[in-house]
C-alpha cells in the first residue's frame, strides 16, 4: 500500500483521529497525515471533504473522502479484512456496534464535562463520568478485550478516550484505577499494543491542552 492512496486529515489530540490511526496501524497500512489547524483556520481540503460537519478526522482513500471516525474504522475493516476488527458472526458485529455507539454518545462528553465544570458541578460531572465507566467495565467483564481475546473494533473506538482521562482525574480529584480497576487494567493491556502506544499522546500533554482550552473558553 503506497502512502499516496491514504491521506488522513488529523488533529493530534483528537481521540476520534486516534481511532483511525490505530485502525490503520492494526491493518499495517501506510498513510500520509496532514495536521489541521482547528483554531487558526481549517484547510480548504477539510471544508471540501467534510462540508456537513467540517470536522476531523477525514480519511481520503484515492481522493474519496470518508467522514466520522467509527464509520471510517468500519470502512477500513471492510476494505482490508485481515486481520478482522469485528467479530465473524452477525450478532457479535451488532453487539460491537452497539457498544461503539454507546461510547460515541456517552464517554467523550462525560469525560469532558468533568474538566469543563466548576464548583459543585464538578462532583455531579464526576459521578456521571464514573457511571459511564462502570457500564463499560461491566460490558468488558472478565474478558481481555471487549470482543474477547483479540483487540478489535470496540477497543479501537474506546481506547483513545483514555488519553483524556488524566485531565478529568486532575480536575475531578479521583482516579479511574480506584473506581474501575478492571477497566484500568484493560487500558494498560491496550497501551501495550504498538498501534496504541505510538498513537496516544502523553496524558500530561493532553492535560496541558485542556488547561489552554479552558482558558480560551473562559472557564476558571
Amino acid at each position: 500500500m503506497s502512502k499516496e492512496d491514504l491521506l488522513l486529515l488529523d488533529f493530534w489530540v483528537s481521540p476520534f483521529c486516534m481511532r483511525v490511526k490505530i485502525a490503520l496501524a492494526e491493518k499495517g497500512l501506510d498513510y500520509e497525515s496532514k495536521e489541521e489547524d482547528l483554531f487558526g483556520g481549517k484547510s480548504e481540503l477539510l471544508l471540501k471533504s467534510n462540508p456537513v460537519y467540517q470536522k476531523v478526522p477525514v480519511l481520503l482513500h484515492n481522493g474519496k473522502p470518508l467522514n466520522e471516525s467509527a464509520i471510517i474504522v468500519g470502512y477500513i475493516d471492510e476494505k482490508w479484512p485481515s486481520p478482522p476488527l469485528l467479530p465473524a458472526c452477525a450478532y457479535g458485529r451488532s453487539q460491537a456496534r452497539f457498544w461503539a455507539d454507546y461510547i460515541d454518545k456517552k464517554l467523550f462528553d462525560a469525560t469532558c464535562t468533568v474538566w469543563r465544570s466548576t464548583g459543585e458541578a464538578v462532583e455531579v460531572a464526576k459521578k456521571d463520568f464514573i457511571e459511564v465507566l462502570k457500564v463499560l467495565e461491566e460490558a468488558l467483564g472478565e474478558k481481555t478485550f471487549f470482543g474477547g481475546e483479540t483487540f478489535g473494533f470496540v477497543d479501537i473506538v474506546a481506547i483513545p478516550m483514555a488519553g483524556w482521562f488524566y485531565a478529568s482525574e486532575k480536575f475531578g480529584n479521583f482516579t479511574v484505577e480506584a473506581e474501575c480497576p478492571k477497566l484500568s487494567a484493560w487500558i494498560k493491556r491496550s497501551m501495550q499494543r504498538e498501534s496504541v502506544a505510538k498513537v496516544l499522546p502523553d496524558p500530561e500533554k493532553v492535560y496541558d491542552f485542556v488547561v489552554m482550552f479552558r482558558k480560551m473558553q473562559g472557564i476558571e
